[in-house]
């Protein structure tokens, strides 16, 4: 019996009524809790706030009620995971055709570079037959649960643009991120929690920092939560030494009180903003280090996710993220960086360090589906898989002849992306790329379509969810981006 096989099991006899009502009860009392002290805006003198974050309605009837955005910061290969080329073994070593260099920008590639084949195996998996390298030996086991876009395509080419352009629509600073006009348009279905929270492991940051969960022109209000796997879950958050919820409430208070006498004179709405913050803090105090503490699982769920309480790994964060959709989160955002396969060192190769973020990722996000499946969430999460371009069918030729390590430059004209639950199709492949998977042939999805069926899938139509900044209405889209309606059910 195979892990996942003995996850359905061990499922079955944990789910217990005592346990449901010891669940049940936790939530409750924090609920009561919160308003025994008092920390709801309502509950405060003053002004109450303008920002409204509790649950809205959408635009017309939604597939799903939140999504969770697992980004492989950096730009995994899809010619080594899903993209099967047998043309690409055939070419390998002869020179790259000029057709395919003239006119094109590369962040590296100069001169006339080799051509490199697959450097992985691929197989069919599952009933649908999808072909997934040997790299992703547990996703295989769930390929029947995602559709594949095979053909997505964006304008950026470097990453720090190129992840702006995933998530704002635009390859510049000052616009919000998708997560912040998700929040924007729909609230959140727990006022203890925010609407949006980040999760990061890896060994940096992504290249775009923290511009890519921020909130642009949008209030402060909406801008994602930053969290840790490991240690406080937020920092700064719980109270000093010596003071109680009590004093902090007196002292909260009196702040609002001062940011209060600040509007009336000024104005300013980001005082108001200032104030939900403060609000939104003291809520988290109460609920946020329950919710963030994966010790409560039982030992078939840290076996499931290959999970270790107390280190920060992208395992960790999957089981989080699994507790927050519960805790009703409407936007969760994991990173996990280290994908940038240029070839260069052993950490940035094929060869080696891709290897090794396949090992990292691949049973934490295969449990994380079924998981979500097992308890009846899968259905209105819906589970979103990529990096923000792909790679190129050539080596990448720096290095020397010599050089021991594989590797592939920046490629935004096709790769691949998954998705999984929230009213999108399972079992289907959509897209397909020419015979070494450079351009995108049939059913190409550039990244505004991707926003605009991801903002779909809430029930909000892109080209009506606007915020007027600077004189005109501006949206995620831009003014681009359709709904790919043919992954829909």
């Amino acid at each position: 019996m195979n892990i996942f096989d003995q996850f359905i099991s061990d499922t079955a006899k944990y789910q217990t009524r005592r346990h449901f009502l010891k669940s049940l009860s936790t939530g409750v009392g924090a609920m009561a809790l919160g308003s025994m002290v008092g920390c709801g805006t309502n509950n405060s003198p003053g002004i109450t706030s303008k920002f409204n974050l509790g649950s809205q309605k959408p635009h017309f009837a939604p597939k799903a009620k939140r999504v969770i955005f697992l980004h492989m910061e950096g730009a995994p290969s899809q010619l080594e995971l899903f993209d099967f080329k047998p043309e690409l073994a055939k070419l390998h070593g002869k020179p790259c055709p000029p057709s395919l260099l003239e006119g094109k920008r590369f962040a590296f590639i100069t001169g006339t570079p080799k051509i490199q084949g697959p450097y992985l195996d691929f197989k069919q998996r599952g009933q649908s037959g999808a072909m997934v390298s040997d790299a992703l030996p547990y996703f295989s086991q769930v390929v029947d649960e995602v559709t594949f876009l095979k053909a997505v395509h964006t304008d950026e080419f470097n990453h720090a643009p190129a992840q702006l352009f995933m998530y704002t629509g635009g390859p510049r600073l000052g616009r919000p991120s998708m997560g912040s006009w998700v929040v924007y348009g729909l609230g959140s279905e727990n006022e203890n929690l925010p609407g949006f929270i980040v999760l990061a492991s890896g060994q940096d940051n992504p290249s775009a920092g923290k511009n890519v969960w921020g909130s642009g022109f949008l209030p402060t209000v909406y801008q994602g939560v930053n969290c840790q796997s490991a240690g406080e879950p937020i920092l700064y958050l719980s109270n000093p030494k010596g003071v109680d919820s009590r004093i902090r409430r007196r002292v909260l208070n009196s702040i609002k009180n001062l940011n209060e006498k600040q509007y009336n004179e000024l104005g300013d709405p980001e005082t108001l903003a200032r104030i939900n913050q403060y609000e939104m803090a003291f809520k988290m105090q109460m609920e946020a280090p329950e919710a963030m503490d994966i010790t409560e699982e039982p030992d078939y769920i840290h076996q499931l996710y290959g999970t270790s309480p107390g280190v920060n790994s992208f395992a960790n964060n999957c089981l989080l993220a699994r507790r927050l959709v519960e805790r009703g989160v409407r936007f969760i955002q994991l990173f996990h960086t280290g994908w940038d396969s240029h070839g260069t060192t052993e950490y940035e190769s094929i060869n080696h360090g891709f290897l090794e973020r396949c090992k990292e990722v691949d049973q934490a996000m295969s449990g994380l589906i079924l998981d979500l499946k097992q308890r009846g969430l899968l259905e209105d999460t819906l589970v979103v898989w990529g990096g923000e371009f792909g790679r190129t069918p050539m080596m990448e030729n720096r290095g020397g002849k010599d050089n021991p390590f594989v590797g592939r430059d920046h490629h935004p004209y096709a790769y691949t992306m998954w998705m999984a639950g929230g009213g999108v199709k399972s079992g289907l492949t959509y897209g397909e790329t020419d015979e070494i998977g450079y351009y995108g042939i049939k059913d190409q999805v550039h990244i505004h379509d991707l926003q605009a069926t991801i903002l779909n899938q809430l029930g909000m139509d892109h080209e009506k969810l606007t915020y007027q900044f600077q004189g005109r209405d501006f949206r995620l889209t831009d003014v681009h981006g359709k709904v790919v309606k043919d992954i829909l059910v």
